[in-house]
């Protein structure tokens, strides 16, 4: 039977059936509970009346490497050809609390990001850049209160009112103790800093979210789009509960919540997955807590180009299959989006790729003519129905989740985990027997092995870090780092919150690692007890 007869049935990986057709007696649509009008509840739609026709999406590339000068460099070049916000890559011991100097830094500083080690380097970071009219977000969770300290002290040094800079710190520590892994602290600990940082943001930094609840790295470790969007909701609704245990009202803190999911290869399964997360965070933050204002209510998201969709082979291919997902971002309504560059399963980004990746965003914005009307696929038969199924089906998971006893519950047993590691083998058994197409990857391969030219970051680089570290423990006051960490040391081992604490021992240019330690000796560390 021919690969393309209709009358072989197919599926997503979630097992929503796809039928050969779509006709208005199969869809089960009221236009006013399901849809609206954008702007307005359920937000299916869209959160803004006139969506990309008032304003685009920020073009937020992603890029950090080496030291703060070479970061500085891309930054201030990416600003300059277009990018309306920055995003902000830390290296792997900057994410994890180590200094560059420390053992089990060694191999990876500034390898995949560029490295922080204490305020000296964040000056460096930001400078010359205009933090009053920029929006900043900040790839950085298990010490996300430490560097968004730092990003608040330099602010001060420039004379920028706090109430001015604006940004995201992406700040959720559940995914990674789901699927990414640059966790320090145990789970109590950890939200006991995120809510933290949830105060100091609502009482100093009104135009700062204070997290990005994250299903990018949950479906890049394999998720489907259902367990993606039942995921990162399920972890949406926790630090909701979390911050209602510390004392911030639903209508508090819920508006200042941000969203990050990752944009995939099937165009119109994400354009749905986009809309019915949309829809049912709204109907859970009104119905489960109780929300009053509208702004509670909006799911607000930033979004990614998928990493794994990359390939070595071929990268060229990379190209086109980028801009499919910035389309199918584009046309479910983000806020702000980040497009992959070609050669990102190779290496960092190049200037050249990274230019490229920007443009395919302006070609979309500018060229398509899909941001002239507010969610151009509304209406669309299947469209319609795929958002309804997602939807359901995302909400029966979340309902699985509570049963096992929440989020946290969940993690602890591995339950989420091994959801996840299911979806991730049966994908790759798909992929193997060519079941799923890959283009030049099992099927359509070429003889060619040219490799692009690609970006590597300089052996010194590590030196260089090192000697900035140690010239700052040389330069800086030793008794005035020892009072800041003496004084966070007490606080963390009661119930004050630790903002103004972190933000002292910053100023004081204590590094990140001396910070980290001093709550390794009060927190403990995370261990998992659980293997999948």
């Amino acid at each position: 039977m021919d690969e393309n007869d209709g009358r072989i049935k197919k599926e997503t990986p979630d097992g929503i059936e796809v039928r050969n057709v779509y006709t208005p007696g199969e869809v089960d649509l009221n236009y006013r509970r399901d849809l609206g009008f954008p702007g307005e509840y359920p937000f299916t739609r869209g959160l803004h009346p006139t969506m990309y026709r008032g304003r685009l999406w920020t073009m937020r590339q992603y890029a950090g490497f080496g030291t703060a000068e070479e970061s500085n460099a891309r930054y201030r070049y990416l600003l300059s050809q277009g990018q309306t916000g920055l995003s902000i890559a830390f290296d792997l011991p900057t994410q994890m609390g180590y200094d560059s100097d420390h053992p089990m830094a060694e191999a990876e500083v500034g390898m995949v990001g560029v490295a922080v080690d204490s305020l000296a380097d964040m000056e460096v970071l930001l400078r010359g850049l205009p933090l009053d009219t920029i929006s900043t977000s900040m790839t950085i969770n298990a010490t996300a209160s430490i560097l968004l300290a730092m990003y608040v002290a330099v602010a001060e040094e420039q004379g920028v009112a706090l109430t001015a800079i604006s940004g995201t710190t992406q700040n959720d520590i559940l995914k990674e103790y789901i699927a990414r892994g640059t966790y320090i602290y145990p789970p109590g600990p950890s939200l006991r800093l995120i809510t933290d940082v949830f105060m100091y943001c609502s009482d100093h930094l009104p135009k700062w979210n204070p997290i990005s609840i994250s299903g990018y790295h949950i479906r890049e470790a394999g998720a489907t789009a259902v367990q993606e969007v039942a995921l990162t909701l399920a972890d949406g609704m926790t630090y909701l509960q979390a911050a209602g245990a510390a004392g911030l009202s639903v209508d508090r803190i819920a508006p200042r919540l941000s969203f990050f999911f990752a944009a995939q290869m099937n165009l119109l399964e994400e354009v749905a997955k986009f809309r019915a997360a949309r829809r049912l965070w709204a109907k859970v933050v009104r119905e489960k807590f109780g929300a009053t204002d509208p702004r509670s209510m909006m799911l607000r998201f930033h979004t990614q180009t998928a990493g794994v969709a990359l390939t070595a082979q071929q990268p060229n291919n990379n190209v086109v299959r980028v801009a499919i997902q910035a389309l199918a971002a584009v046309l479910g309504g983000t806020q702000s989006l980040h497009t992959n560059a070609r050669d990102e399963a190779l290496a960092l980004p190049t200037d050249e790729s990274a230019l490229l990746a920007l443009r395919t965003q302006q070609i979309i914005a500018h060229e398509s003519g899909v941001a002239n009307t507010v969610d151009p696929l509304a209406g669309s038969y299947y469209i319609e129905q795929l958002t309804h199924d997602i939807e359901q089906k995302a909400a029966s998971l979340m309902d699985q989740i509570e049963q096992v006893g929440g989020v946290l519950r969940a993690l602890e047993t591995g339950w989420i985990q091994a959801q996840i590691a299911e979806s991730a083998y049966r994908e790759s058994t798909r992929i193997e027997s060519g079941d799923q197409v890959v283009v030049g990857v099992n099927r359509y391969q070429t003889d060619q092995s040219a490799r692009p030219t690609t970006m590597r970051v300089p052996k010194e680089v590590v030196q260089r870090q090192k000697e900035r570290v140690r010239r700052v423990r040389r330069e800086r006051s030793g008794d005035a780092v020892e009072r800041a960490l003496g004084r966070l040391r007490r606080a963390a081992g009661g119930d004050e919150n630790l903002m103004p604490h972190i933000i002292e021992a910053v100023k004081a240019y204590a590094t990140i690692g001396e910070i980290c330690d001093t709550f390794r000796a009060v927190f403990g560390v995370h261990k998992p007890t659980v293997s999948v």
